[in-house]
């Protein structure tokens, strides 16, 4: 059977936790309940013994885990329309529309911004990322708009990966929230991991969360309950800005997730919006640019926003 086995050995803070939520926490790119049916099929085995979901490790214990290779996926070309900003030879600049998910995942192959990519770009996307994510080098959530790069060639997308790794990518973000700030700006410089408990939610996580640094600027106090403000990464998280802002007591508009279940403005997701984003071109070296506008959502409310107050 094709796929990686992994061996590890529990640490003292591994002590006393059950094994498929440790897994969980070393394996943030599966979800608890795929961890748990490799556990319910016999992959995952505790000095030398299959073991059920609610074992709880002991210090020094050998466990290993088996993860299968993933089933070949037929990812087809649509005609979907792109909103292209910019594209070469090596990349290809969009300005993602809201509701339009970046890459297939099980489950979900159509649709994407990926199957639109394939049917404009025929071949000529990089194959790193794999089938699933040919181009892809970052993503923004689906109900985030705004600037993104694909790259069409490996060399490309080597190229803006070590500058995504080494944080010199340019990257500014739009955001309407909830109060206004006591600071015209500030830096908030706290780790994010998974969720202890719900895994389809990020969250600041001192113990086993990642560097991650956000910088924020008030570009307007609206109706003295609201903020729209400018966001700069230094790091590029899962859901970054919107656990960081929920976390400070600034939760975005719109966003379910991480802020008010009520959603009284009816907005369809996080009123975010990547407005910028710059990095040096692959190929001649020279820094670029690119814009995005504000959606109209997102002028409209800004003005709904102004007349309340």
């Amino acid at each position: 059977m094709n796929g990686e086995m992994i061996e590890r050995v529990a640490d003292k803070e591994a002590s006393g936790i059950r094994i498929d939520k440790y897994l969980s926490m070393i394996e943030e790119k599966l979800s608890r309940s795929y961890l748990q049916k490799l556990i319910t099929e016999g992959h995952v085995v505790v000095n030398d013994k299959i073991v059920k979901a609610n074992y709880r490790l002991c210090e020094g214990d050998e466990f290993s885990y088996f993860i299968p290779a993933p089933e070949d996926v037929s990812i087809l070309p649509e005609p979907i329309p792109l909103n292209i900003l910019y594209e070469d030879s090596d990349i290809i600049i969009i300005n993602k529309e809201k509701g339009m998910v970046v890459h297939p995942a099980a489950g979900h192959t159509s649709g994407t911004l990926v199957n639109g990519l394939l049917y404009h770009c025929k071949e000529s996307l990089s194959g790193i990322n794999g089938v699933l994510r040919p181009g892809i080098v970052h993503r923004i959530d689906k109900d985030t708009t705004g600037v993104l790069v694909v790259c069409k060639n490996d060399a490309s997308h080597q190229c803006i990966a070590q500058q995504l790794k080494v944080h010199s990518i340019t990257r500014r973000y739009y955001a309407i929230c909830y109060h206004t700030f006591q600071k015209a700006e500030g830096r908030i410089d706290l780790p994010i991991g998974r969720h202890p408990t719900d895994r389809k939610k990020m969250a600041v996580n001192l113990t086993h969360g990642k560097s991650a640094i956000t910088n924020y600027r008030v570009l307007e106090n609206l109706s003295n309950q609201y903020s729209y403000i400018e966001c700069s990464l230094e790091t590029g998280r899962t859901h970054q800005i919107r656990v960081h802002l929920s976390f400070i007591g600034h939760p975005l508009l719109g966003d379910t997730v991480y802020g008010s279940s009520k959603n009284e403005w009816h907005l369809g997701g996080q009123t975010l919006h990547a407005g910028l984003l710059g990095f040096l071109h692959p190929s001649t070296g020279k820094y670029m640019e690119f814009e995005a506008p504000l959606p109209n959502y997102f002028e409209n409310l800004l003005l709904q926003l102004r007349k309340k107050g």
